[in-house]
């Protein structure tokens, strides 16, 4: 796999602190935002190592692990306990003297494994390392949605390391909610398993509607008549319009609850959550002289 330089990445250098990573981070998001750089994919490219980038140095733990080993940094747990087991089994072979003789060809060892071991030893650990499993790369990615393509399961394909990978989104996925497919990250080593590809998925809302979780809040005006009188009157909900009937002597701030007229709930099939409205009473205003001789005529009666 390509190693990427995440420091270069995001313009600052191996000792910067956590601080300079989050501005660096910001800025460089903030350049290559797809928003503001539509069509372009070279942004869209540099947006995603940003991220990447980011993610990796932003944690202690992976900070630490990428810096010690690099590209391989996601194996750096199995590599340590496949360190101190040799070191284990060195130490009962050899007393603890730490005496090996007689060193192997290291031409089929990669790099990596060299700056592991150290060359004179690899010929003791060629047997384990050949016959040990490892476990791919996780990859990551982003998908950006709008809130109505959220309303159903679809299909959509996806590049990941040149690779066209077909999956499918369920309703009702939630905005920064990340999922897991199995086995489509980098292949393992020595017959190891592939590793996973995780999906975050950034869901903008392209409507008038708030969202939490499956369910949907709207805040409408309700002419002071009707709310006075009652009266029927239609919205719109993301599933088409829905007829209302306003009862008389309304309150300003009422809220009445649309069941199941909200967003689909994340893999639950046939199950949606609920429109919450809140209505909001207009006060008239630029009254005609009769209207405002009626609201008088109103006063008087001590309304």
């Amino acid at each position: 796999m390509e190693f990427i330089d995440y420091y270069k990445v995001l313009g600052i250098t191996k000792n910067a602190s956590a601080s300079d990573i989050k501005k660096a981070y910001r800025k460089m998001a903030r350049k290559h935002h797809p928003d503001l750089n539509p069509d372009n994919a070279e942004a869209e490219k540099n947006f995603k190592k940003i991220n990447e980038a980011n993610e990796v140095l932003s944690d202690v733990e992976k900070r630490k692990k990428y810096d010690q080993y690099g590209k391989d940094w996601q194996h750096a747990d199995e590599f340590e306990r496949q360190k101190q087991s040799q070191n284990q089994r060195s130490r009962q072979n050899y007393g603890g003297s730490g005496g090996f003789s007689g060193g192997q060809s290291n031409e089929d060892f990669s790099d990596f494994f060299e700056s592991m071991f150290g060359g004179g030893q690899q010929g003791n650990f060629r047997s384990s390392r050949q016959n040990t499993k490892f476990r791919g790369q996780d990859y990551n990615a982003e998908i950006t949605l709008n809130l109505t393509e959220t309303l159903t399961t679809h299909k959509q394909t996806l590049a990941v390391n040149n690779k066209n990978i077909r999956i499918t989104i369920p309703a009702g996925i939630e905005d920064q909610q990340t999922i897991k497919i199995t086995g489509h990250g980098g292949p393992g080593v020595n017959n190891g398993p592939a590793g996973n590809l995780f999906i975050k998925f950034t869901v903008k809302n392209n409507t008038e509607f708030k969202r939490e979780g499956a369910n949907l809040y709207k805040t409408i005006e309700l002419p002071l008549t009707k709310a006075i009188l009652g009266d029927e009157i239609t919205i719109d909900t993301l599933s088409g319009k829905v007829k209302l009937k306003v009862k008389p002597e309304t309150q300003n701030g009422t809220k009445i609850k649309l069941s199941g007229k909200g967003l689909p709930k994340y893999k639950k099939e046939d199950q949606f959550g609920d429109l919450y409205i809140t209505y909001q009473i207009k006060i008239p205003t630029n009254l005609t002289k009769e209207q405002k001789e009626l609201f008088e005529s109103l006063a008087a009666t001590n309304l």
